[in-house]
């Protein structure tokens, strides 16, 4: 177990953490769309208020009709725009149903269809943003700066990590992030991969292995031979690849919105022949106009839109109270849709980070001196495993003895000296046992064997059970795509029962398994947590991530985000899902009815004015309150 104790000044200059993307709100607030529909929802609450309270009309209209300006010049501007194109964007219908909606006294309506709008494109607007802002953050996991050594000198050189090109040799300092992809020329040591791999501790390198650029070095020194350059590095791919699937996946839309264009198109068609027909043949205008905006009221899709997202959007606030975050209805119907389940290993399937199971002694000492001795020279180490031996040493109740002379052992382990004695600590070999398979140390004292200690990743408690339940909920073989060893991830496979095993893949390794998958006429829900998932996860028709330790690449590129870890959520989450679409389906079906009874009734008969508001505002309450059946507790358990 190596240590990355040493030369944070190396790890300043040469390479950066991960920063954080901007916060949500921070997100929002620099978003014009966002502010001009907070504006709206503001204006349309107090115009509310003011209603409620009795104000006079003038100022309960004012109210509105700012309201309308605040959440529609957008929208209709951009209908507008469209129109040049010839292409009819229901936004635009939309806006002037809204006006249509004024025109015969009903602002408060027509407010309440300008906010919905006006919310929906602020949501997505923030979304499209957190994902740009987290594929640029991306970028600093690998360093700006790399130390290029001189071929005929070996003097150093400070370059450019952009300047490198194939066949330069890179000197790598303890700590340091590694700056391009490459071969081990010279030295040992243990890097950590799970950034781009996700393997869950560090892996030893020597001299023929291949290191990868934003993976972190630890305490051995490593010449490298560059094989790729900067702009084809395992970093720079991972950004292509995410912002290629996000691109992609941006055109999916809900199903209504597959049809409003010509929908909302034909509303405007019948409106004027509506009004010109009749107006034609002799009837004053007045009445032409009367029975055109009566006809255009009933018509407009007010309850086609309202079929469509309170079940979605009560199926993402039921979600949200259980844990999972939905990012848009139109992820929430993705959802449902789902054919294949693909899951993540290390911190999805498993916790993420190693746990001591077992402690074995040699005779010569008990378990707890063995452990103890460990943790003596562990405790000035930052390897993940030594970190968790100090944890189960002070879990134990067990005092870390005094120790000093520590050092690291490049690509094996460390050593350090407590009271007389000497302590090493040396990574042995892998193992098995009914935890799984896990990683094994050896503890020496002076030398002399004293015992082992056995370390695994593991297995979250739900993860069968979520994993059953997938299986069931799409009658198909769940697969699991990591970046660890093979062994490894059929051990885990094995006490899952997962279906289907790919291992050893790197983020396009993962995203070339998803696409073929969907190309074969699947759709896949992929779960994942880290920087590697992140372009399956785009690509995925739906990507889930683990939120407690999930990176902020995965955490913003991902569909919805399961903020507890409770992974049982994701099958639940899909039934919900489904659920909401079944109840979409119904709700069409009665706002499709009403509206060709209304039609039917103001084209061939006389609709009166306030039936047809009656009716439109009726079927409007009737498929939102059957949406609202889906905020039930019962909804998600059931």
């Amino acid at each position: 177990m190596t240590s990355t104790l040493t030369p944070r000044p190396h790890l300043e200059r040469a390479g950066r953490v991960l920063p954080r993307p901007p916060s949500i709100f921070r997100t929002g607030v620099r978003l014009a769309e966002v502010r001009w529909a907070g504006l709206a929802l503001l204006l349309f609450l107090v115009g509310g208020a003011l209603q409620l309270a009795g104000a006079p009309t003038w100022s309960c209209w004012t109210a509105y009709l700012a309201c309308y300006a605040a959440g529609g010049w957008e929208p209709g501007w951009a209908g507008l725009q469209a129109l040049r194109e010839r292409t009819f964007d229901v936004d635009l219908l939309m806006v002037l149903a809204a006006l249509a909606a004024a025109a015969i006294g009903q602002v408060l309506d027509g407010a309440l269809l300008i906010v919905i709008f006006a919310t929906s494109g602020a949501i997505e607007a923030i979304i499209t943003q957190r994902t740009a802002d987290s594929v640029t953050s991306l970028l600093s996991l690998a360093p700006e700066q790399a130390t290029r050594l001189d071929p005929a000198s070996g003097a150093e050189q400070i370059v450019g990590v952009a300047d490198l090109v194939v066949g330069d040799v890179v000197l790598i300092r303890p700590g340091e992030r590694i700056g391009a992809d490459g071969t081990v020329l010279d030295g040992l040591s243990e890097v950590d991969q799970q950034a781009i791999t996700g393997e869950s501790v560090p892996v030893p390198r020597a001299p023929g292995d291949e290191v990868l650029s934003g993976t972190v070095n630890g305490t051995g020194a490593l010449r490298v031979r560059v094989e790729r350059e900067a702009g084809r590095s395992v970093i720079a791919r991972v950004v292509a690849m995410v912002e290629q699937a996000s691109a992609t996946k941006a055109e999916t839309q809900l199903f209504i919105e597959r049809v409003e264009q010509r929908y909302s198109l034909g509303v405007v068609a019948a409106t004027l022949l509506v009004l010109g027909v009749p107006f034609a043949l002799g009837t004053p205008f007045d009445a032409a106009l009367l029975r055109a905006i009566t006809f255009m009221i009933v018509a407009s899709p007010c309850a086609v839109v309202l079929a469509t997202m309170p079940p979605l959007l009560s199926a993402m606030a039921n979600a949200g109270r259980h844990g999972v975050l939905v990012k848009s209805a139109t992820v929430m119907e993705a959802v449902g849709h789902t054919t294949v389940f693909a899951f993540d290993k290390t911190g999805t399937l498993t916790e993420g980070a190693p746990e001591v199971t077992r402690v074995t002694t040699a005779g010569r000492l008990s378990e707890d001196q063995v452990l103890r001795a460990a943790a003596a020279a562990e405790q000035f180490s930052e390897h993940p495993l030594g970190r968790a031996i100090v944890r189960a040493t002070g879990e134990r109740g067990l005092a870390v003895p005094a120790a000093g002379d520590f050092r690291s052992l490049p690509g094996r382990g460390v050593v350090a000296r407590a009271g007389s004695h000497e302590v090493r600590v040396e990574r042995a070999r892998r193992s098995g046992g009914e935890q799984g398979i896990g990683t094994l140390v050896a503890i020496h004292l002076d030398d002399a064997p004293v015992g082992t200690i056995t370390l695994v990743d593991r297995l979250r408690p739900a993860s069968a059970a979520a994993v059953a339940a997938a299986a069931q909920l799409t009658g198909r073989p769940v697969h699991l795509l990591t970046g660890d060893d093979e062994v490894s991830a059929q051990d885990i496979a094995a006490r899952t029962g997962i279906g289907a095993v790919h291992a050893r893949l790197l983020p396009q390794d993962k995203t070339r398994i998803v696409t073929e998958l969907q190309a074969a006429g699947e759709k896949v829900l992929l779960v994942g947590d880290g920087v590697n998932d992140a372009p399956a996860l785009a690509t995925a028709a739906a990507g889930v991530a683990m939120g407690r330790h999930g990176s902020d690449l995965a955490l913003d590129t991902a569909d919805a985000v399961v903020v507890r870890d409770e992974i049982d959520a994701v099958p639940r989450l899909v039934a919900l899902s489904r659920a909401a679409h079944r109840i979409v389906v119904a709700n069409l079906v009665i706002a499709a009815t009403f509206i060709v009874v209304l039609v039917t009734w103001d084209l061939i008969g006389h609709l009166p004015l306030p039936l047809a508001v009656a009716g439109h505002e009726g079927s409007t309450v009737i498929v939102a309150l059957n949406g609202l059946r889906l905020l039930r507790r019962s909804a998600w358990t059931g």
